[in-house]
């Protein structure tokens, strides 16, 4: 059958490239005679296994040598936590940004251990726009402040990153990572789910700054301390092995198969023009996000109506296009089109949605 095309925000759609190479490996990966799915993480073709797609990550996203690279579990929403256990211990302060609401849990989690300020919303707007950083005053003395690079639900996406001078700067980078080059040099820590540019869900990367691998707050879970992680190399336990697996297959049809994040970005802002464009001249359809701050991976969007809403969505899952229903806090419709979304798919969704403006007009 024909592959459909897929806009969901997450698990998202992979390269067929990756999904056919992982297929041809499945039952006998590399001359093993078994699949990755049952090898043991300690064994040398597990381990071959993890370092490479470590060190193809290292060179995708240029990653300095002072920063340690760890491949968990436990989603984005572990990091919530894991983050002011581990690095809100020296003045017990944090600033944290507000855009969407990935930031606000990660707010609520975070003031459970330590004074946490909101230093700026964009909830007086629905999340459809980017603070001006510019206009924010950050605590010096705080022990890191807090974004959410791309916000997923809402469509909106930092353009300018905010200057805070000494104190780190730490990056929710989940449905973000991967689709352009980063100055990973910064940011005192990013973190992602793998879910949506990296590879199937189950797997957590987190790229932290080796001064900031400290002695967490007093009765810390042991799995929750960054420290236990780089001690041993992402083994403490059994890792997610086949999603770093093809997470390291991502990577290499990055590097073979794209040709870098500077390809990759510019075929993301061909693809996001491609429906932008077509959304600004809509009389029928409306983008949500503000132009200065959107999203190249989720764009959100609405017609007239809730009822022309639904009505857009069941026609469009008949035509082919599937997930394309908005969040369920916001409601409307909204395209996530990750690295791997064809951008025919992008084509045939605007023919599709210029079809549908003409018999609803």
């Amino acid at each position: 059958m024909n592959r459909v095309c897929n806009f969901s925000a997450g698990p998202s759609v992979l390269p067929e490239w990756v999904l056919k190479k992982a297929a041809s490996e499945m039952i006998n990966y590399n001359g093993s005679g078994e699949s990755v799915m049952e090898m043991s993480h300690r064994s040398p073709e597990f381990m071959v296994i993890i370092q490479d797609t470590e060190k193809r990550l290292r060179d995708v996203l240029n990653i300095p040598s002072n920063y340690k690279v760890l491949f968990l579990q436990g989603g984005a929403s572990t990091q919530f936590a894991m983050i002011p256990l581990n690095l809100m211990i020296k003045n017990e302060k944090a600033d944290y940004i507000t855009t969407g609401q990935w930031s606000k849990k990660a707010f609520a989690e975070a003031k459970k251990y330590g004074n946490v300020r909101e230093v700026a919303s964009s909830a007086d707007k629905v999340f459809s726009y980017i603070p001006d950083v510019d206009q924010i005053k950050f605590d010096p003395s705080a022990d890191y402040v807090h974004i959410t690079y791309n916000n997923t639900i809402y469509g909106t996406k930092y353009n300018k990153l905010p200057n805070t001078g000494n104190v780190p700067l730490v990056s929710d980078v989940s449905s973000f990572i991967l689709s352009e080059p980063i100055d990973i040099s910064k940011f005192g820590l990013l973190y992602a789910g793998a879910q949506k540019n990296m590879g199937p869900a189950g797997l957590t990367v987190v790229i932290i700054r080796e001064d900031l691998v400290l002695t967490p707050q007093e009765a810390t879970p042991t799995m929750l301390t960054y420290k236990t992680h780089v001690d041993n190399g992402s083994m403490y336990n059994t890792p997610p092995c086949y999603a770093i697996y093809i997470c390291g297959l991502v990577l290499r049809w990055i590097q073979e198969e794209v040709g870098g994040l500077e390809k990759m970005k510019e075929i993301n802002e061909k693809k996001a023009a491609i429906l932008y464009d077509f959304l600004d001249s809509s009389s029928l359809f409306k983008a949500t996000a503000e132009p200065s701050s959107r999203s190249l991976m989720n764009i959100p969007f609405v017609t007239k109506s809730a009822d022309l809403d639904k009505k857009f969505i069941e026609q469009s899952k008949i035509s082919g296009f599937i997930n394309l229903k908005g969040h369920r806090s916001v409601g409307g419709m909204r395209a996530s089109i990750y690295n791997a979304m064809p951008i025919e798919c992008v084509k045939k969704l605007v023919n599709f949605m210029e079809k549908f403006e003409k018999e609803n007009a």
